[in-house]
């Protein structure tokens, strides 16, 4: 999937002169978490968000750095710290330039890009033109979507049984000796395990395979230095109650 597929198109704006309140009010108003800035052309040059208003004069919540700490940082850092903090339009507290995608952008891209700099929406350009902006939210809704896909008609237990196998086998933690038996799309998985994370990434990688209804665990774990074993968390509590 790309960044049209799931943006949202009616993209509500403020220009760089539009005062702090009107931007703090229009974002509540239309509940949202951030606005495109956008100049007289309709170019955008800035993004202001919810991060933006947590060091504000108005709340008493402006930073307050200690004598070295602001000897270390020098007289221009207090100074844009005064602005961001004092200022009375969005021009003065925004993040310019902002990081933008395009509509061909894919969701894998989308989501490095977010999580590598740490923002929750981005706004999709074409051109100098905002189109659209994507957020967590957006991200969000496309999980859940999938769960209104239409059903694989080859997801019969010889095929379930097949691609768990190949999506196992792909991975450096794919359980020793791995068995996969599948009934009615309930499926069994059983093997040898030496790392306690391979077993739910294994119970995972098998849920996420179309038509599959239930996973059972009868991975064993082994300490290869010991060669003690321990039986899954599901067997056991099985022979427990036997």
């Amino acid at each position: 999937m790309r960044a049209h597929q799931i943006m949202t198109r009616s993209v509500i704006s403020v220009t760089p002169e539009t005062t702090i309140v009107e931007a703090a009010n229009m974002m509540l108003e239309r509940h949202v978490s951030g606005l495109p800035v956008v100049d007289e052309a309709g170019k955008l040059v800035g993004i202001v968000s919810e991060g933006d208003f947590i060091r504000r004069s108005e709340i008493g919540t402006q930073r307050k750095r200690g004598r070295w700490l602001k000897f270390i940082l020098g007289p221009g850092k207090s100074a844009s710290d005064f602005v961001h903090e004092h200022g009375r339009k969005v021009s003065e507290i925004m993040t310019a330039p902002p990081l933008t995608i395009t509509e061909d952008t894919s969701l894998a891209e989308i989501a490095n890009l977010m999580e590598r700099n740490n923002v929750k929406r981005l706004p999709v350009v074409r051109g100098d033109e905002v189109v659209g902006i994507v957020s967590r939210a957006n991200l969000l809704q496309a999980v859940a979507s999938l769960a209104k896909q239409v059903p694989d008609p080859t997801a019969d237990d010889d095929h379930i049984r097949n691609r768990i196998i190949e999506v196992l086998e792909k991975n450096d933690w794919c359980p020793f000796g791995l068995n996969v038996i599948v009934r009615d799309g309930i499926v069994h998985l059983s093997g040898v395990i030496t790392e306690e994370r391979s077993r739910q990434a294994a119970v995972v990688a098998a849920e996420n395979i179309d038509g599959v209804k239930k996973v059972h665990d009868h991975l064993c774990w082994v300490d290869t230095m010991s060669g003690v074993y321990l039986n899954s968390p599901e067997d056991e509590e099985m022979s427990k109650a036997s």
